[in-house]
């Protein structure tokens, strides 16, 4: 697998949408969930690789930029209208790419 592999898969999905660790693992046929991870906490296409639009598949927001911290990232999936409540996203089934 190669970090352009995964980039380019988050780069599709659309504003308003996110997409979990398990499901890019599957769309490159691995179980590889953690180091997705670490790919996208070394993202250096954001903002065009949305890396804050990949969250974990339980619905909770995770992290951001390497970091445990998330303020950042729930801001930015608000201001695109994905709605968050203790760190989960509501109607989580429903906005997953």
């Amino acid at each position: 697998m190669k970090r352009e592999q995964v980039y380019k898969i988050v780069e599709q999905v659309p504003e308003g949408k996110v997409i979990t660790y398990k499901r890019i693992a599957e769309k490159l046929n691995c179980k590889c969930y953690q180091l997705i991870g670490q790919i996208m906490a070394k993202n250096p296409y954001a903002p065009k690789v949305p890396c804050h639009r990949v969250v974990k598949s339980n619905g909770e927001v995770g992290g951001f930029n390497g970091k445990i911290e998330n303020k950042e990232k729930i801001r930015l999936l608000e201001k695109e209208g994905v709605k968050i409540e203790n760190g989960k996203i509501i109607d989580f089934k429903k906005i997953c790419f």
